[in-house]
């Protein structure tokens, strides 16, 4: 049975919290919550923009009705608002129902009232794009010199992040109750400036019944192992990792990370190659024995493969881990081997590719980032770490957390192979391998924003305790999304 995870840490796509909406309005009026959501908005608007003309754009849906409301909030607040209407809303309908309460001013929907507003509030469509936006709308946008978006900048798929047509750059963008994956993923993230989540009193009953197969990767999502008092370096875990000839960098940078993070004993499997290995980190064991005979103990459950590894080493030793049986993380060589032929990596646990050695494996990620990743992990039944600006791990059942708990200082030669190591000490004190890859992710990520703007792969090991720490410390906190974005309350509007 799968685990339960926090509902703070879901992300919903539009279709779901679609769906989250329909409920929730059997609880609470539809013109409640859009009420709450508009006062939100311009709460967030008088809080952090200097008082300006404003421009609400509004579409003839829900996101429109938002608008409505939040205009009429900022003019109650003293800020000169007009709106413009792309298509009025239904009369009857809540939106329509905003849209009358609105007594100030209406101007055409258009480029030239765009231009002349300080600041313009994108309600036109929200998270729930079905198509890509051009035209009217489009040029309207671009002649906007500052953007408040309500949910999202319009043209912005909230399931993927992916830009449909045109969208604009915002200064700031509004968003209730739970967060899109569109929210959390490149190119959106980049586009929606200050981020905040706003509650807008759906529930909780209905958000702890609706079914999520996507969360925000925090703590609380996954445990880390705690010691007793009689562990040991085996029960710990131990980690076996295979070095190549001809780059024992990368095995030693995958060493070192897993001893950072707390395996109880990590070796590496050399053979001829040993002597390169012996001025390795302390505390490494070197082996030359063969591989069959390191099989033999059965101690030996986890297997890193890939890192250092040429294309001919893959093709030795890779078979014989997955045909032993052991967990086995496949990185670097491993998937390069792979290329074109996924199949060959049925029977690991868990694969980290960077973008390119994904495509090389699997293909591009295409429109669909999301959906490709899941696909990858089912296609080959483990887990896949898609590493990027925004993360993305994703389990043969469906589920995906994304992690943005990191910095671009990460992008440095021989950071993957520390982050093979992390992962590969979670799995061998007994992780589940998606718990353990997003644990590993994670304290990846605060390794690397702990280590400076600067860092090389080997800054982050002395980090990686650190990491630990605050992890264990936020394991378990309620709201752990409060810690990376402003979620405003409203809790005047239900009484």
């Amino acid at each position: 049975m799968q685990a339960s995870y926090p509902s703070s840490l879901s992300l919903y796509t539009p279709v779901q919290m679609g769906e989250v909406d329909r409920q929730s309005a059997e609880h609470v009026p539809v013109c409640v919550l859009m009420e709450n959501a508009g006062r939100a908005v311009a709460r967030a608007i008088q809080r952090y923009e200097r008082r300006a003309r404003v421009l609400v754009l509004c579409g003839p849906g829900n996101n429109g009705g938002d608008g409505y409301v939040a205009a009429r909030h900022l003019a109650s607040m003293g800020w000169p608002v007009a709106v413009a209407e792309l298509v009025p809303p239904r009369e009857g309908t809540d939106a329509g129902r905003a849209a009358a309460a609105f007594a100030g001013p209406r101007v055409p929907f258009g480029v030239e009232e765009a231009g002349r507003a300080d600041l313009v509030v994108d309600a036109v469509f929200g998270a729930g794009l079905s198509r890509d936006v051009s035209g009217l709308v489009a040029e309207t946008l671009q002649a906007a010199r500052r953007i408040v978006a309500i949910d999202i900048p319009s043209g912005l798929d909230g399931a993927t992040g992916q830009v449909r047509g045109y969208a604009p750059y915002a200064a700031m963008t509004v968003t209730f109750c739970r967060f899109k994956p569109g929210h959390l993923l490149y190119p959106a993230l980049g586009m929606m400036g200050r981020l905040i989540l706003a509650d807008i009193g759906v529930p909780d009953t209905v958000l702890a019944a609706a079914p999520a197969n996507t969360w925000l990767n925090e703590p609380g999502l996954w445990s880390l192992p705690v010691l007793g008092a009689q562990s040991n370096k085996y029960t710990r875990g131990v980690v076996s990792i295979c070095a190549g000839q001809s780059m024992p960098g990368a095995a030693s940078l995958c060493a070192s990370g897993a001893r950072s993070v707390g395996a109880g004993l990590v070796r590496v499997a050399a053979g001829e190659a040993a002597p390169a290995y012996r001025l390795g980190p302390p505390g490494v064991i070197v082996d030359e024995a063969s591989l069959p005979q390191l099989l033999d103990d059965k101690r030996r459950h986890v297997w890193v493969c890939g890192p250092g590894l040429s294309e001919a080493e893959v093709e030795q030793v890779l078979p014989r881990l997955v045909d032993s049986g052991r967990c086995v993380l496949a990185d670097a060589g491993a998937l390069t081997a792979c290329a074109g032929q996924p199949d060959k990596l049925r029977g690991v646990a868990v694969i980290t590719p960077h973008t390119g050695e994904f495509a090389r494996v699997f293909g591009a990620v295409g429109a669909n980032p999301p959906e490709q990743v899941r696909k990858a992990a089912q296609q080959i039944n483990a887990v896949v770490v898609l590493k990027g600006a925004s993360t993305m791990i994703a389990a043969p059942d469906g589920r995906l957390a994304i992690n943005i708990h990191a910095t671009a200082a990460l992008g440095t030669a021989g950071s993957g192979d520390t982050l093979s190591g992390v992962i590969a000490a979670l799995l061998a004190a007994g992780m589940p391998a998606w718990e353990a890859a997003c644990a590993g992710v994670w304290l990846h990520g605060e390794a690397g924003l702990q280590a400076g703007p600067w860092p090389v792969a080997e800054d982050l090991d002395r980090y990686l305790g650190k990491a630990r720490q605050k992890a264990a410390q936020m394991q378990g906190m309620a709201g752990i999304v409060q810690n990376r974005f402003r979620c405003l309350a409203v809790p005047d509007t239900l009484g």
